[in-house]
């Protein structure tokens, strides 16, 4: 059984992917906020995240074990999650299971609530990332599980309105959803700007950043395509903070004679260091349910070209944080990231504006409490309980 806790504090469980990517990004900064403020969190997942320090208080890591028996095609990762999801609940006495990303989180977390008994079941929070809603959602292989697993949630939230509309809008899911947006806690850079700018072969030009995971609905191609029609080709220089392998890009880059104009750095932890050097950022995605990426860039004072798609506006004001354009027009795009490179004053402007709101609407400060709110709403509330004979 695990120990007693202070009156105030709650046991949380957190399940996300571990990988690079926002999702796991903000899951991994919600537990370590959590444990900043008392609460003890237990991380579940097939590794560690890789944002989530060692030894650190009130946080424990609880790694699931995936067998690759030859009896199945592909491993199983979701009944073993479930099963280690309600050992650690029945162990540690978990109050609440928070799953981020719906497959297969929650339907695991469904599955490990079955397993125990009334008294030791948690209450299950699904957090929606996007495409969990806007890809799955819409795939009759995963849709009707999605929208099985938000029905039984205690609580469902979203990172985004824009998201929100779409869980309703492509899976029919019309229950509860409260809208809590992204947030971000930027780290100390170890180094100065001058250095890292030094390290990146970066002069007088202007550095644009733009950080993701590569996947196609970033756009890659419209953004490498956009730069090369940059007219003064030596303005700029783009970083590319690659979550994943850039070589699939490597042709584009050639073609486009881009060579000299993109330092590319991959699988970085601590952006930090290069998110301080740059002077401006820019994102082509087609879709996104937020982008936590040009928040993190907002937090520096580099105000984001961004393509005008789902949850963006949300967090760009247009012609005050930063420039909204339409997607698919590479020449738009260029001529919205000419005006930045040639109008310093309004470039600074702009990313002073970003820092400012960005700490006001989406810092640790202005959203944590918000999941603590709904926390202790759900814990004060009678449960939904499935009844089983014990846990072992």
């Amino acid at each position: 059984m695990g120990e007693s806790k202070p009156s105030d504090s709650l046991r949380i469980g957190i399940t996300c992917y571990p990988t690079v990517g926002g999702s796991g990004v903000v899951a991994t900064t919600l537990g370590i906020e959590l444990a900043q403020r008392g609460h003890e969190v237990h991380f579940i997942s097939y590794e560690r995240p890789f944002r989530l320090p060692e030894n650190s208080s009130r946080i424990h890591f609880h790694q699931v074990c995936v067998n690759d028996y030859g009896l199945f095609k592909y491993p199983d990762y979701t009944l073993p999650l479930s099963v280690e999801m309600a050992s650690v609940s029945c162990k540690y006495n978990l109050d609440v299971l928070h799953v981020h990303y719906a497959v297969p989180h929650a339907t695991a977390a469904l599955l490990s609530r079955c397993m125990l008994p009334p008294e030791k079941q948690p209450r299950i929070v699904t957090t929606l990332h996007g495409t969990d809603t806007t890809l799955l959602g819409a795939d009759p292989g995963y849709g009707p599980a999605i929208h099985h697993a938000l029905i039984q949630s205690d609580a469902v939230t979203t990172v985004s309105a824009w998201l929100k509309s779409e869980t309703t809008r492509v899976i029919g899911f019309d229950g509860p959803m409260e809208v809590i947006h992204n947030f971000y806690e930027p780290g100390t850079p170890s180094r100065s700007r001058d250095a890292v700018r030094r390290e990146l072969g970066v002069g007088d030009e202007v550095l644009i950043v733009h950080s993701s995971n590569l996947r196609p609905l970033k756009r890659v191609d419209l953004l490498l395509e956009s730069v090369a029609n940059i007219r003064d080709q030596n303005s700029y220089k783009l970083l590319v903070l690659a979550g994943g392998d850039f070589k699939q890009f490597s042709g584009d880059v050639k073609r486009l004679g881009l060579e000299n104009r993109i330092v590319v750095r991959e699988n970085v932890l601590e952006i930090e260091e290069y998110l301080q050097a740059a002077d401006m950022a820019l994102y082509t995605s087609e879709s996104e349910s937020f982008c936590l990426s040009i928040l993190e860039a907002m937090f520096f004072s580099c105000p984001s070209v961004a393509t005008n798609v789902g949850g963006i506006p949300e967090v760009i004001d247009d012609g005050q944080t930063g420039l909204l354009v339409e997607c698919g027009s590479a020449d738009a795009i260029a001529k919205a990231v000419e005006e930045l490179i040639i109008d310093k004053d309004k470039r600074q402007r702009l990313g002073e504006k970003a820092r400012s709101e960005a700490k006001r609407r989406f810092s640790t400060n202005a959203i944590i409490h918000r999941y603590e709110e709904l926390y202790r709403r759900l814990i004060s509330a009678p449960p939904t309980v499935a009844v089983v004979e014990g846990c072992r």
